[in-house]
């Protein structure tokens, strides 16, 4: 395949006709190909399946991480361990493209390996490696760790995502009407193209921005005068840099400049877009922000089997389904940990990435309600967590360490490793509860929860991201009515929380579990329904085409 004039190699829908390179750190796309973190991965990776069943015509831009993010592995008393290990794809296809890009002040050389539409069914991805010979020890690293801890290594990356894909696409002469910047990593892109368009009004019109992060301190910031002395700003001196992006003080903000530089920008749920508009504010000369919802490919997650129980209406072949697909993952629980679960007990599951505001532990922070939950005999329960923290987010690692310790004492409560794509969808089979609780405002979206709907598991969750657009307490799922958190310090917030959570399980969902089990299966199949085609990510990438792409 000649890749130095580059089509997408199916035929394009015509609506969807604009090109359009998406640039992200991360790629969830399926199981083999480890090469993402967490739900910015997995939302990435549906919009390319999404874009290849729509016949888009968009390619991906990413990262071939040597290590990945990291494996999930248990330390000798089944603590957390961080294992790196060279992972090799012998289905991605080398393009013999390789070009220089300035990093540091120095050369560093660039190979593009290609992931074609057919090996997973998706949008055709390029994938970006420094790990090469002709490179020094230290250029070969800038690809080896997804989000690596050195703060260096890390803007090395994001000038290798951003102004490596841009080059990539003068080398392919693809020509994107559209270069979307899936966050804000790979913003060092625009300062390539403005070298390359001579005009910021040019530069506007070719770029948009889905920004991920619904709070100002959560957005990356970094030393302006090291982005400057890493060649971040493509030749700009400092002084034109600041002129052009109106930052006046010594720190770098990368949403800032993208939301500054890009014709127009998204969030990823209602309830996001407005809260980062009104963040933002404060600022001037910031582009429009809309609200595209974040969504996944129901294709790909949705057991379809248990979708056509619930068409036929064949309640017996729904319930025996949803009890296979749970005897199912419980192979995986007792493997892991030697407990066997019972696919006739209700379980919950919490699992997604660890991090401090998703409060992976909150259930266990009243000790009296927690033990009386786990040993209760008329209502029994099981509980499931997994997840990957950080590597170096300490306190989420301890968090997970605890709740492994805690785990020890208890037949019905099981910690699993490897929250990957494969044991993603495993847990969400097994769920007859998705628990997720964040701190309201943070979670700008969630995913894990719309998954987890397309596999039979009803929702439970604060009121926060995509929640408010989906949940109706008691008809398919159940949330955590607001409170008044913007007046509540973080210890109420908490508090509160955790007693409607309990007040809601003891209440509502044991009940109708175990004495109104119509009822029950009633509610997860308004989920199912619910979620089958506003939060199907086929929704999502036409929506990016008619408002971001389209404005």
């Amino acid at each position: 395949m000649n890749f130095r004039n580059y089509h997408v190699p199916y035929p394009i829908e015509e609506r969807y006709s604009k090109r359009v390179a998406y640039f992200s750190m991360e790629f969830a796309i399926h199981q083999p190909l480890k090469i993402y973190s967490g739900g910015l991965g997995f939302l990435a990776g549906s919009h390319l399946r999404s874009a290849f069943e729509l016949r888009q015509n968009l390619v991906g831009v990413g990262i071939l991480w040597k290590y990945g993010y990291y494996d999930q592995v248990r330390n000798q008393d089944q603590s957390l361990g961080v294992n790196w290990m060279e992972k090799i794809y012998s289905y991605l296809e080398d393009t013999d493209i390789k070009y220089q890009i300035l990093i540091h002040e120095a050369p560093i050389w660039v190979k593009a390996y290609y992931l074609p539409p057919t090996v997973f069914n998706s949008a055709p991805l390029f994938l970006l490696s420094t790990d090469l010979p002709e490179n020094d020890y230290v250029s070969q690293t800038i690809s080896h760790r997804l989000y690596d801890g050195n703060v260096a290594t890390k803007l090395a990356q994001f000038i290798l995502l951003g102004v490596g894909g841009a080059k990539l696409m003068d080398e392919l002469n693809f020509n994107p009407d559209k270069y979307h910047l899936n966050e804000a990593h790979g913003v060092s892109a625009a300062f390539y193209l403005l070298n390359k368009f001579k005009s910021i009004e040019t530069l506007r019109e070719h770029l948009v921005f889905t920004t991920h992060t619904p709070e100002e301190a959560g957005n990356e910031k970094h030393d302006i005068y090291l982005c400057h002395k890493m060649s971040y700003f493509c030749g700009l001196s400092l002084d034109e840099t600041r002129k052009l992006t109106g930052l006046h003080d010594d720190q770098f903000n990368h949403s800032l400049v993208a939301l500054r530089l890009a014709k127009i920008a998204n969030g990823v749920s209602r309830l996001h877009g407005e809260v980062s508009r009104k963040m933002w504010s404060n600022y001037t000369n910031i582009c429009p922000i809309l609200s595209i919802t974040n969504a996944q490919n129901w294709k790909y997650w949705a057991d379809k089997q248990l979708y056509n129980y619930k068409e036929e209406g064949n309640d017996t072949g729904f319930d025996d389904r949803k009890k296979y697909l749970k005897k199912r993952a419980f192979e995986i629980v007792a493997d892991q940990t030697g407990k066997i679960f019972n696919p006739n007990v209700l379980t919950i599951v919490w699992a997604r990435r660890f991090a401090g505001y998703k409060r992976a532990d909150l259930i266990t922070r009243d000790t009296e309600k927690f033990i009386k939950l786990t040993s209760h005999t008329d209502y029994p329960v099981q509980i499931i967590w997994a997840g990957k923290p950080y590597p170096l987010d300490y306190p989420a690692i301890s968090d997970f360490n605890h709740l492994v310790h805690l785990s020890k004492g208890y037949k019905n409560i099981a910690v699993l490793i490897g929250y990957e794509l494969g044991l993603s969808k495993r847990l969400k089979q097994s769920a007859d509860i998705w628990l997720n609780n964040p701190r309201v405002p943070r979670e700008a979206s969630g995913t894990s929860g719309m998954t987890a709907a397309m596999n039979g598991a009803v929702n439970f969750s604060t009121d926060d991201g995509w929640i408010p657009e989906f949940i109706n307490h008691g008809n398919n799922g159940f949330v955590v009515p607001q409170a008044d958190y913007e007046n509540m310090h973080v210890q109420e917030q908490d508090q509160y929380d955790l007693d409607q959570i309990y007040k809601i399980l003891e209440g509502e969902i044991l009940p109708l579990y175990y004495e109104d089990h119509d009822t029950w299966r009633q509610i997860v199949k308004n989920g199912m329904r619910d979620v089958r085609f506003q939060f199907d990510s086929n929704r999502m990438a036409d929506e990016y085409y008619e408002k971001l792409y389209g404005y």
